[in-house]
């Protein structure tokens, strides 16, 4: 039986109600093509959309937008060569690109959270999801050694903190993603009463200054911020698996992008 577009995307809505004014959509390709092979990845840059062609993937599911603002927003884009560029590859490789995003958030537990505990090996160590973190209480352990031992485990070059890097922590809240800010960091301290938070990113002038006076006035409070991609590519790579479960005899791939940044 044929295998189409749309019913890969059925399958992964599924496990959630319809959700209205999203921006997972259909961004290239047709709902009745053919799905020869799947590819997951973070961010669909130009390399990982070339790679996915070599795979020989022809359906390629990105958690965030194409042409990099989250609402696609191609108004910003008008005589820009780097987009008529990308868009041309697209365009003549037949690719289908589906922009997997809110719905994936959305699942029970939250699917890329899913992907970033089990890539910490933290999950017996869970006690509390919510729909935008997870709080979990591990072993004693230095911030220092969280953060190397972060880094190991995802398989990053560096991580960002603030507070004191010997104060040792057990509670730690998980904000994968944009989820960094203060509006759900600093409560979050507070209400589960956490030593640290693990977070992707948020604006730098919220949760980091609220743990540099934490720690000024004697607090042990603690923040490592991993970087965006870093926390929720982790998650693609889960989805991928569960997209193989689905769709054993389909060829499905993750496909990883080098760090953004680089340390100088």
């Amino acid at each position: 039986m044929t295998l189409t577009v749309q019913t890969v995307l059925n399958r992964l809505m599924e496990p959630v109600e319809h959700i209205q004014n999203t921006v997972d959509t259909l961004k290239f390709g047709h709902p009745k093509m053919e799905v020869t092979g799947i590819a997951t990845t973070f961010m669909a840059t130009q390399q990982v959309i070339e790679r996915a062609i070599h795979l020989g993937a022809n359906l390629l599911i990105t958690h965030e937008g194409l042409f990099y603002s989250h609402m696609d927003n191609q108004e910003i884009l008008e005589e820009n060569t780097v987009y008529f560029e990308k868009n041309r590859l697209i365009e003549e490789s037949g690719i289908a690109i589906y922009r997997f995003h809110d719905y994936v958030h959305r699942y029970q537990p939250d699917g890329i959270m899913a992907g970033l505990i089990e890539a910490l090996e933290w999950k017996t160590f869970i006690e509390k999801d919510t729909p935008t973190s997870t709080v979990v209480k591990i072993p004693p352990m230095s911030v220092s050694e969280i953060a190397e031992y972060v880094k190991d485990k995802l398989g990053i070059q560096f991580v960002r903190t603030v507070g004191e890097l010997s104060d040792t922590c057990t509670r730690i809240g998980l904000l994968a993603g944009y989820r960094g800010g203060g509006t759900l960091s600093i409560p979050l301290f507070e209400k589960e009463n956490l030593d640290l938070i693990i977070s992707g990113e948020g604006p730098e002038w919220e949760t980091p200054e609220f743990v540099r006076d934490a720690v000024y006035q004697g607090k042990r409070k603690a923040l490592i911020v991993l970087g965006h991609a870093e926390s929720e590519a982790p998650g693609m790579k889960y989805l991928a698996g569960r997209i193989q479960t689905l769709f054993p005899e389909i060829p499905v791939h993750f496909i990883s992008e080098k760090p953004l940044f680089q340390v100088l």
